[in-house]
């Protein structure tokens, strides 16, 4: 699975959680960027792209992650 993959498939997790999809998602997007994007929704997301790519991360790396690009780096290491 290559990055545009990955965008693709964290890009549907973030439309189910957020229920719109008024952002475009790049490598250094940010919560800030993002209507609805908190602490909150932040773990529905992190939880539902568990469940679709069957996965787990771990808090160090939760808690490393900065932006898109960081998670999606992180997903890489993961599969």
């Amino acid at each position: 699975m290559n990055k545009e993959d990955i965008l693709r498939s964290i890009n549907q997790s973030f439309i189910k959680v957020l229920e719109h999809d008024n952002f475009k998602l790049t490598e250094s997007t940010t919560a800030n960027d993002v209507d609805g994007w908190e602490s909150v929704t932040h773990m529905m997301i992190i939880t539902d792209i568990e469940n679709t790519l069957n996965i787990k991360f771990k808090l160090m790396d939760l808690m490393g992650m900065n932006n898109v690009g960081d998670l999606i780096d992180t997903i890489k290491k993961e599969i």
